[in-house]
């Protein structure tokens, strides 16, 4: 019997990223709220499950593995029936790489975590353009890679799709998605909507992110 536990919360993109993989993997598991705000995950029982103070972290049979990344091609590797979400040939395998490196170096750290960090950490109303012009440029590249593909790593989901779709819809508690302008962006997202589990791993999280920043009335210097 799997025995899961996943430590988290759900505005968190990362662990919107690990929710969308074990529902895929049809994975049962226990979820256990982290209360940032009220600095849990700094508690000394937390401290000894992950040192580095991140969410999600998840639990294994008493093994503790954190970063979403290593997550969820963790979860496939060892739990799923195919390699279908996390393709063994090399050169799928680098693509997939490549977008899940993607995700973590240039959509979260350089767009939502240093965002997130100014405004709900260090109090800043007012963001340089550069924050903002990040975020463009962002949207840029994902919709250059998905061109010609169904995917962002091809064309058959992978765990790329769940790192990369719970960071870019959350963008939009930053700057209003332009579908017009990211038509590519805009039919990948309402496609990944149409997993059966879509709403509940990542949708409710997504809004939740938006309604934080909305109550801080940040603004970009542009």
């Amino acid at each position: 019997m799997v025995k899961l536990t996943l430590y988290g919360l759900d505005p968190s993109p990362p662990v919107r990223a690990v929710k969308l993989t074990l529902a895929a993997l049809n994975l049962t598991y226990e979820y256990v709220n982290v209360d940032i705000v009220a600095r849990a995950q700094l508690s000394s029982e937390y401290l000894e499950k992950n040192p580095q103070h991140t969410v999600p972290t998840l639990e294994d049979d008493g093994h503790f593995i954190w970063d979403s990344h290593a997550i969820i091609a963790y979860l496939v590797t060892k739990y799923a029936d195919s390699d279908a979400l996390y393709p063994k040939d090399p050169l799928q395998r680098a693509v997939v790489d490549q977008r899940l490196h993607f995700e973590s170096g240039v959509v979260f750290a350089n767009g939502i975590r240093s965002i997130s960090k100014a405004v709900l950490f260090q109090g800043q109303t007012k963001l340089p353009k550069e924050r903002y012009d990040a975020i463009f440029e962002i949207y840029d590249f994902v919709e250059t890679f998905l061109k010609g593909n169904d995917y962002i790593a091809g064309n058959q989901l992978t765990i790329a799709d769940f790192s990369l779709v719970s960071s870019v819809a959350s963008l939009e508690a930053f700057v209003s998605f332009d579908a017009a302008k990211y038509p590519r962006i805009s039919a990948w997202i309402k496609k990944l909507e149409q997993l059966p589990y879509y709403e509940g791993a990542n949708g409710k999280g997504v809004r939740q992110l938006v309604a934080v920043f909305k109550k801080t009335n940040f603004t970009f210097d542009i």
